[in-house]
């Protein structure tokens, strides 16, 4: 892989990470399910755990999915959940023609429903994940957050 190749493979999963989070806060299934692999890894287990304190904010999150077809339509907003993330400081790591791997610094907020514990929870941490280059376009073969913070009010 030449630089331009490389380069656009690091635009096109830019690209592919932008549209999952517009997916998640949209509640848009068919747009999430179109950015992960068939046969992908979501290892959401203690994404909304403080790890200062321990506390689990929505232990309903701590599951892994498995296959692009277990992302369900409606997402958050079935529960009432209003979600915006942010993802930022890409770091793109291309290690094969096929395959790359990232870590993206991320910032989400989650807004609850009336008669929720606590109005807003606001995390800090990092996505760790991997792509893989099907059928011309790059996916999300896995993913892991992991929090440097989680609070809520």
């Amino acid at each position: 892989m030449n630089d331009l190749e490389r380069l656009s493979a690091i635009e096109e999963i830019k690209q592919a990470k932008a549209r999952y989070f517009r997916g998640v806060d949209t509640s848009d299934g068919a747009l999430v399910r179109g950015v992960l692999a068939e046969d992908c890894v979501l290892d959401y287990m203690g994404c909304c755990t403080d790890p200062a304190t321990g506390k689990d904010f929505l232990p309903a999150m701590n599951i892994v999915m498995r296959g692009a077809a277990s992302w369900s339509d409606g997402g958050f907003a079935k529960v009432g959940i209003v979600s915006a993330h942010h993802g930022h400081n890409s770091e793109i790591s291309i290690t094969s023609d096929t395959t790359a791997e990232a870590i993206w610094s991320m910032t989400d907020h989650l807004y609850m429903p009336p008669g929720a514990p606590f109005a807003k929870m606001i995390g800090y941490g990092y996505y760790h994940e991997t792509y893989e280059k099907t059928d011309g376009r790059w996916k999300i073969k896995t993913l892991r957050i992991l929090r440097t913070r989680v609070e809520a009010a």
